[in-house]
This record gives C-alpha cells, sequence and structure tokens, in this order.
C-alpha cells in the first residue's frame, strides 16, 4: 500500500476517519428522529398567531376583490341596492377584523393575552358571516333568473375557500364565519329550490366546509411542524457556532504554543549541544585511556556507555531541532545546482560502514545525462541519508537495497530507495508519517530510533514543493519515494553563437 504528504504531520492522524464518520451518521440519525418527535409536540402559539395575522393583513385584498366583484354582477342583474347593502356591511366586517388585527400586530409579544386574542379572532370571524349570512339571504325574484340560489351557494363556496387559505393558522376560523351563513342559505333558499335540489346544495354546502376546515387543519399541522423544525435548526446552528468558536480558539492555542515551543527549541541549539560535546569529547578520552590508564576496566566500559548514549542524545536532539527549525520557519534553503546522481553516490559513501556491517547488497540504478537541479545539497543529502538509514536498519543480514535516481513522467526527478525488510502495516503508515511515531515492527526491533527520520524527509521536501510518498507492503519491504517538481530541473541553455562582423568592403583599385 501506498501513502504521500506534502506537509510535515505533527501529530499521529487516523486519515481514514472511519469510526468518526460512524459517529457522525449516529449522531444524524439521533438529531433527525428527535426533530420527528418534537415537531409535533412542540406549541409555538404566538408564531401561530402572528402567522395568521400577516396572513390576514396579506389576503385583505384579495377577499375585498372577491366582494367587489360579486357587487358589481348583482349590480349587473338589477340588485343594485341589495348589493351595495351587503358591500357595506361585509368590508365594515372585515374591517373589524382588520383593526383588530392591526392592534394585535402592534402590542408587544411579552403584553399579549393569547386566549384573548384568539376569542377576538374568532368573534371577528363570526361578524364577518353575519355579511356572508345576509348575502345568502337576498331574494332575487325580479330579476329573472331562476337558479340564483345556486350562484350564492357558488359564491359561499369560494369565500369558505379563500378563507381556509388565508386564516389556516387560526383553527376553527372557517367553522366560525361560515357556520350562520351555512344555516341562513338553508333557511332561505328553501322557498327558492326543489326539496331534492335544496338538501343536496345544502348537504354539498356542509361538506364543503368539512372538506375546507379538514384542509385548514392540515396546513395549521404543518405550520407548527415548520416552526418546529426551524427552532431545532436555530438551535442546532447556535451550538454548531459555539463548538466552532471553541475549536478554532482552542486551535490558535495549540498552534501559538507548537509555535512557542518549535522557537524555543530552534533557538536552544548552543545550549543543548555544548554541555553534550563535552560529554562526548570526555567520555571518549576516558574510555580510550589517552591521559593514562583508569585502573579498572568497569569504569571503561561506563565511559563507553556514556559516550554511546551521548551520541544517541545527541542524534535526538540534532533531529528535533531540525524539525522544529522547519516548523518555526527558520530553516533556510541555500539553494544552488545541484547534480542528484552525485548526491546520491556521497550518501551511500557514507552509509558504506553500516551496509558492510551487516552485509547488505545495494544495487545502484541512476539515469544517465540527468540535468542539475535547483536545490540546497545539505537539505537532499539528509533526505537520502535518512531514507537510506531506515531502510539499513530495518534491512535483513544479507539482504537487498535498490537505490534509483531518474526522470518522473512529468518531468520532475525522483529518488527512490527501496528495501526487503519486513514492511509496515497499511494502518501504521500514518503513524509511521508523524512525529515521533513509529510502527509496531520497529517497536520490537533492536535498533533505536527516534521517529523523525520521515517527518523530516517530508518537511524538506515540501519545502522543495516536491512530495514525499511511502509503499510498503508486509514480508515484501518498504519503498521512499522523495520527487522533485519540474520546476527545479535545470534546462540546459543551448550554446552563445559569436555574431559575424560585416563585411569589409574592398577598395577599387
Amino acid at each position: 500500500m501506498a501513502s504521500w504528504s506534502t506537509l510535515a504531520d505533527k501529530n499521529i492522524v487516523d486519515r481514514r476517519r472511519v469510526s468518526r464518520n460512524a459517529e457522525l451518521a449516529k449522531a444524524v440519525r439521533k438529531t433527525r428522529d428527535r426533530l420527528l418527535e418534537k415537531a409535533g409536540q412542540a406549541n409555538y402559539e404566538y408564531e401561530i398567531l402572528l402567522m395568521y395575522a400577516r396572513g390576514l393583513t396579506a389576503g385583505a385584498v384579495s377577499v375585498g376583490f372577491l366582494v367587489l366583484i360579486v357587487a358589481f354582477s348583482g349590480f349587473l342583474i338589477g340588485l343594485g341596492r341589495q348589493m351595495t347593502i351587503w358591500a357595506l356591511l361585509t368590508i365594515g366586517c372585515y374591517g373589524i377584523l382588520a383593526l383588530a388585527t392591526r392592534k394585535f400586530n402592534q402590542t408587544p409579544a411579552d403584553q399579549i393575552d393569547l386566549e384573548h386574542w384568539k376569542n377576538v379572532f374568532f368573534a371577528g370571524h363570526a361578524i364577518t358571516g353575519i355579511g356572508w349570512a345576509y348575502f345568502a339571504t337576498i331574494h332575487c325574484g325580479s330579476c329573472g333568473i331562476d337558479f340564483f340560489p345556486f350562484a350564492q351557494a357558488l359564491v359561499l363556496l369560494v369565500a369558505m375557500a379563500a378563507t381556509a387559505i388565508i386564516c389556516s393558522a387560526l383553527r376553527g376560523a372557517t367553522i366560525a364565519a361560515f357556520a350562520l351563513p351555512i344555516v341562513a342559505y338553508s333557511l332561505a333558499a328553501r322557498t327558492e329550490l326543489p326539496p331534492t335540489f335544496h338538501g343536496t346544495m345544502v348537504v354539498m354546502l356542509v361538506a364543503a366546509l368539512v372538506f375546507f376546515t379538514y384542509i385548514a387543519t392540515h396546513f395549521n399541522r404543518s405550520a407548527r411542524m415548520t416552526l418546529a423544525f426551524q427552532s431545532e435548526k436555530d438551535s442546532l446552528i447556535a451550538e454548531l457556532e459555539t463548538a466552532n468558536a471553541m475549536s478554532d480558539e482552542a486551535r490558535r492555542r495549540a498552534e501559538e504554543a507548537n509555535l512557542a515551543k518549535s522557537r524555543f527549541l530552534a533557538s536552544m541549539s548552543h545550549e543543548l549541544r555544548t554541555p553534550l560535546n563535552a560529554i562526548l569529547g570526555f567520555s571518549e578520552v576516558m574510555s580510550k585511556e589517552i591521559l593514562g590508564g583508569m585502573g579498572n576496566d568497569t569504569y571503561k566500559d561506563y565511559a563507553r556507555d556514556i559516550h554511546t548514549s551521548g551520541q544517541h542524545l545527541l542524534n535526538l536532539i540534532n533531529e528535533i531541532l531540525d524539525l522544529s527549525r522547519v516548523e518555526a520557519g527558520r530553516y533556510t534553503l541555500n539553494e544552488e545546482a545541484v547534480r542528484l546522481v552525485d548526491v546520491v553516490g556521497e550518501s551511500i559513501h557514507l552509509m558504506q560502514i553500516k551496509l558492510q556491517k551487516k552485509n547488505i547488497r545495494l544495487t545502484e540504478h541512476f539515469e544517465k545525462d540527468l540535468p542539475f537541479l535547483w536545490a540546497d545539497v545539505r537539505s537532499v543529502r539528509q533526505v537520502v541519508l535518512n531514507l537510506l538509514s531506515n531502510a539499513v536498519k530495518f534491512t535483513p543480514a544479507n539482504g537487498e537495497i535498490q537505490v534509483k535516481v531518474g526522470w518522473t513522467a512529468g518531468g520532475g526527478q525522483y529518488i527512490s530507495i527501496r528495501d526487503n525488510g519486513p514492511g509496515i502495516p497499511q494502518e501504521e503508515i500514518p503513524v509511521v508519517l508523524s512525529a515521533f511515531g513509529q510502527g509496531s515492527i520497529a517497536i520490537k526491533s533492536a535498533e533505536q530510533g527516534t521517529g523523525l527520520g520521515l517527518p523530516i524527509v517530508q518537511a524538506l521536501m515540501a519545502m522543495h514543493n516536491g512530495e514525499f510518498r511511502l509503499y510498503s507492503k508486509l514480508r515484501e519491504g518498504t519503498e521512499g519515494l522523495a520527487i522533485f517538481p519540474p520546476s527545479r530541473v535545470m534546462e540546459a541553455m543551448p550554446a552563445i553563437k559569436p555574431k559575424s562582423g560585416p563585411a569589409k568592403r574592398r577598395r577599387a583599385a
């Protein structure tokens, strides 16, 4: 399997996020169930009344337009006086309801008595029913229209539908407004319609009233669920904003602390290395008995142990300081023209003693005539040494390491170092690529390590705008691949041809 990164990881991170995704899905399902459970139970009476008042205000124009159309039609068929009285009465009744609605809108929310205002609105709709009841009692004996009661029933149906839609937020508003008109119509039309038609029309109006009341109730329930969902959404948004603000603050503090740590370590180079150099120097003098015999072999072994431990501690401090300088932004690249093959060859020469000690066979595959690379030679050498050191560490005795240098498909250059060691399990690759991270095989092995080699490689490659990839498979080996971008490959410039001077004219003899 493979993993790569262009930035140095500072923490051990499981990049698959399987468990986190499962927890997130569980939280979403739990929240959705809570919303569905609470949507029908929440009580939003004030918001419902406010929606009712807004709907009534917005629908006042349509109701007035309906009254004017019906009144104008009555004028055309000769019912001018009755229609004038009805229009004025109906508009006056709706005006009373509009004044109550206006007063409700102007009253502060904390001073509103919900039950009182519900009764006021129901009374207002009952008053508007007086106007429609008067319309239901109008007779048209002299207009010559035999089926005028059918037209009255049709107008009442349209008015009921409009009221059910506009006032759906107030349960029972349609019944309060049209119970009286239906009764008035059933009494008035009894003398004008045959008994069969009369019964049919009354049943139709009653059924329409029940149907429109059901529709209004359904709209009311939908409005309450919408308000419940909106409230829960606002609550979740507020919680998310709070959590996000806390997360941002925690991340800012962590970044400041990490930067302060990196700056501290980057500035402590001299203070840490000076006493270690003294320990290494004096312990080496004592172990080799340069100034005279110690007289005790145990003391001599102690001096060698002190020297070995000091070297290991110095290497650890050097790696920590290198990584800290990169994180603190104090690692500067001294870029120059570098031949990648030469740097890799020098690094291999430095590792010859370790290779011979474990009898490891190293094979080189270098492409010829590679152009120069614009890079920091010290950083490139450290990248190669870190990868080689890891390969030697985990390659068994009499094993093999392959080192390749060549072109990438995109026109860049790469360094590949592959061993035939035990490999790295797939789930441990992110751990190995993190700072101080070590796999289970590295922990079990006798080789000492700090877990900073690969993070340093990642950081140095990122500073070169390149990337580092790690390929590994259990019981087959591991390959580290450092890739430099094409922008750092230096192209050979064509030779400059000397310009030929102008030909001299021959003088005529």
